[in-house]
């Protein structure tokens, strides 16, 4: 099991709705996490099981109450909540200027994330996505990273947006990795990129980014796509009813999440696990879901239609 982290370079491209899904997939237990130092949306766009709503100061808030005591791997779970559909979620900070409990402590917590993912006792053993937010050069977060197995950068495919992410890839390899582009290219965390884009067309796009950001030395590849979809995102977030388990959000994400464990599976999976029959061929296109990757869809984020202030993110 492994800490995954999510991020973007600027702007909001869709970190947290891609975090949600790829959480809502994932094939063994996992605790999202919100740690974007400016703060989280989880609280507003999310209900707790049973429709009630969640406490913001049960989270990132409360664990940075007790964290200069310590931040033991399994005491996160004092600090996580249920969301409708059964995800546990640490949610994030309401602000930025909640974040300096937190300072000097985001080494320790991406520690803590690693031996939870490690944990011998299987009741309370979990992956953890973590949502970083952006992530720029002065980010708190670069003392987490290292503990990470893999950190998924977050783009549109707009040519500013890839320019970005492709420097922020060499920067973070360089900052992460050192110089070096022997040994580098083995060294955590692997830096993977996923694109969002219109389904139709960004499979081609995909391959062209991919093409550049190898021949620019960046240290990264893009490793799946996430379709571009609205309706599907307001369904996730639980602001729209429908057949979330046909939408192109989650039938790209389901798709990723394949992926992910065919490309990094010497990083997210101990040799001790054997191979899921679950995760065969990634599939082409976006096909029809497939049954075997996760729950059904009406378990992925609150039912009402009307839970907080809007998406972000």
């Amino acid at each position: 099991m492994a800490l995954i982290a999510l991020a973007a370079d600027k702007g909001a491209p869709g970190v947290t709705t891609t975090a949600v899904a790829l959480a809502a997939l994932w094939p063994r237990r996992v605790l999202l996490a919100e740690t974007d130092p400016a703060g989280g949306d989880l609280v507003y766009r999310s209900v707790g099981e049973g429709g009630r709503p969640l406490d913001p100061g049960t989270g990132m808030l409360s664990l940075a109450a007790t964290a200069r005591r310590g931040i033991a791997a399994e005491q996160l779970w004092d600090h996580a909540q249920r969301v409708s559909g059964g995800l546990d979620v640490l949610v994030g900070l309401a602000a930025s200027d909640q974040a300096g409990g937190l300072a000097g402590q985001w080494g320790a917590l991406g520690r803590a994330f690693a031996e939870l993912a490690q944990s011998p006792h299987q009741d309370a053993a979990a992956d953890v996505l973590a949502d970083c937010g952006r992530l720029d050069a002065g980010s708190p977060l670069l003392a987490l990273l290292p503990h990470a197995a893999v950190l998924l950068l977050v783009s549109r495919v707009r040519p500013e947006s890839i320019a970005h992410v492709r420097d922020r890839a060499a920067a973070l390899r360089t900052k992460l990795h050192g110089q070096g582009r022997g040994t580098a290219q083995l060294a955590l965390p692997r830096i993977g990129v996923l694109l969002i884009a219109d389904a139709q067309s960004g499979g081609r796009i995909a391959g062209q980014v991919n093409e550049m950001l190898i021949a620019s030395g960046s240290g990264s590849s893009v490793v799946g796509l996430i379709a571009e979809d609205a309706v599907g995102a307001e369904q996730l977030a639980g602001r729209r009813r429908g057949r979330l388990d046909r939408s192109l959000l989650v039938r790209s994400a389901r798709k990723v999440v394949a992926d992910l464990h065919g490309t990094y599976r010497a990083e997210l999976v101990p040799p001790s696990t054997p191979p899921a029959p679950t995760y065969g061929p990634p599939a082409p296109t976006y096909g029809p879901p497939a049954s075997t990757y996760g729950p059904p869809a009406p378990t992925y984020g609150p039912p009402a239609p009307n839970h907080g202030p809007g998406a972000g993110g």
